[in-house]
């Protein structure tokens, strides 16, 4: 029973992140305020190998480069919007994790709102109709008749 405990305990230790091994040492900035606005510059800013992650999370060689590039901007005195608008201006806003809401965004963020709405409304429509196509109830001489066929045996 222990063994099994622990092999799921493993198991479970070894599916969470491990966002502390993605930066290494080197790259860390020796002013813990410094760091910790490189920390939370790179948290919102998307690994474009990993795609899913943040580069703060990511081990890519790719978001390597970013971190030491967003921490070489703050050190040089950028504020966190500048050094995030930046690295926006160098690879797109694809590398934002939260995008912005703008005109060329509103797609995006309506789209699945849209979706989701539109479907309501088909399934309420298709509803509506197969409602509308059940047969009437019987008249009561079609119910006589029918009651009649059912005592002679006459099977349908």
């Amino acid at each position: 029973m222990r063994f099994g405990l622990a092999i799921v305990v493993a198991a479970l230790l070894s599916l969470m992140p491990v966002a502390a091994y993605a930066v290494n040492p080197n790259e860390m900035l020796a002013d813990p305020a410094l760091e910790s606005r490189a920390k939370d510059i790179s948290q919102g800013l998307r690994c474009l190998v990993c795609q899913n992650e943040s580069i703060e999370e990511s081990d890519a060689d790719l978001a390597h480069d970013l971190r030491v590039l967003v921490r070489d901007r703050v050190k040089a005195g950028d504020t966190n919007q500048q050094a995030t608008q930046y690295i926006v201006d160098r690879y797109g806003e694809f590398v934002l994790l939260k995008p912005v809401m703008a005109l060329h965004t509103i797609l995006l963020w309506f789209a699945a709102p849209g979706v989701l709405l539109i479907g309501l409304v088909v399934v309420i429509l298709a509803a509506r109709k197969r409602r509308a196509a059940l047969p009437p109830t019987l008249t009561p001489e079609e119910a006589a008749a029918l009651a009649s066929l059912e005592e002679s045996g006459v099977q349908k």
